[in-house]
């Protein structure tokens, strides 16, 4: 336990000491990408509350991650034009609103989701999450007030209070701000008598009704915990790239949230913020060599299934079991 402790504050440090470093040396690029790590980082870490501790393997989870994207992207588009939302609604520039509005949003979708899906299990689960995921994928596809398959650009970033969100090391502070505030809610709920039963749930969902637990009912709490997390992902990866497109809810992003669990290590805290790393430093070391980065990002990825089922951080700390 405390090798894994000393990991993970090195990978604190370390996501830290990037940005930290490039800026002094006036590096924005390298900040934007750890800024980038640290979004999906927290979108993993959304994932990790339901695959890692409940079990519950979504293929939809992206449908999160784009509301909360369109959430940030629409509050925006009508605050810039001076037009309202919704029923005289005015829209927001924001980012403490704008992440109010995606994290109750991607709540109450998850709610839904959650209540429909959660009667089922295994691949029937999985098919579920990915079926709702792309119908709303088709539906923002199609959606032309909002840009359809062509996106919504963001024009001036929105605002979050006493920074210049426009610079990217302020920006890299509010989404490593975020990322910390995620973590220790992990740890939380972990720690806590409802994870304690979440995990409980996944070792034998049976045994755990006999003692008076309520499968669905845990379950349930924790996916919409789960989206609302990734929803407020999904807003933050909009300020990053000033766009929304019909793209961040399409399964390749739960394919890419599902990878970046594995590879740090499925139900571990710091495990999302490994596989964010190796998933972004795969993008930018191998893209720039060759088009098939991917193929070696799955050998990668094959490599941790067979030999090293912990992820990164259970590689390194010498053990595959956790708390």
């Amino acid at each position: 336990m405390r090798r894994e402790h000393a990991i993970n504050a090195l990978l604190a440090a370390a996501l830290f000491a990037v940005p930290v470093w490039a800026y002094l040396v006036d590096e924005p690029f390298l900040i934007t990408l750890a800024t980038r790590v640290a979004i999906l980082a927290m979108a993993g870490v959304g994932l990790n509350l339901a695959l890692g501790l409940g079990g519950m393997v979504s293929f939809g989870h992206a449908v999160f991650f784009g509301l909360g994207g369109y959430c940030a992207g629409v509050l925006a588009h009508h605050a810039f034009s001076g037009t309202p939302v919704l029923l005289g609604l005015p829209g927001s520039n924001q980012m403490l609103v704008i992440w109010l509005v995606a994290m109750i949003a991607s709540g109450l979708l998850a709610a839904v989701i959650g209540a429909l899906s959660l009667r089922t299990s295994g691949i029937f689960f999985i098919m579920i999450t990915l079926a709702f995921a792309q119908m709303f994928f088709y539906f923002a596809l199609s959606w032309p007030a909002y840009g359809g398959e062509d996106g919504l650009p963001i024009f001036v970033r929105n605002r979050f209070p006493g920074l210049n969100t426009m610079r990217p090391w302020e920006l890299f502070l509010v989404a490593f701000g975020l990322l910390m505030i995620v973590l220790a809610v992990f740890a939380l709920i972990r720690a806590s008598r409802f994870g304690a039963a979440l995990m409980a749930i996944r070792q034998n969902p049976d045994r755990a009704a006999a003692v008076g637990i309520s499968p669905f009912g845990v379950k349930l709490v924790a996916f919409v915990i789960s989206g609302m997390i990734t929803g407020l992902a999904g807003a933050m990866m909009a300020d990053l790239t000033r766009f929304v497109s019909p793209a961040m809810m399409a399964w390749q992003m739960s394919g890419e949230l599902i990878v970046i669990i594995i590879l740090g290590g499925t139900g571990r805290l710091f495990g999302p913020v490994a596989g964010a790393a190796i998933l972004v430093g795969f993008e930018v070391i191998f893209g720039g060599m060759t088009e098939h980065w991917k193929f070696w990002l799955g050998l990668v990825l094959l490599a941790v299934v067979l030999f090293a089922r912990g992820g990164f951080i259970g590689l390194l700390a010498g053990r595959e079991r956790h708390g």
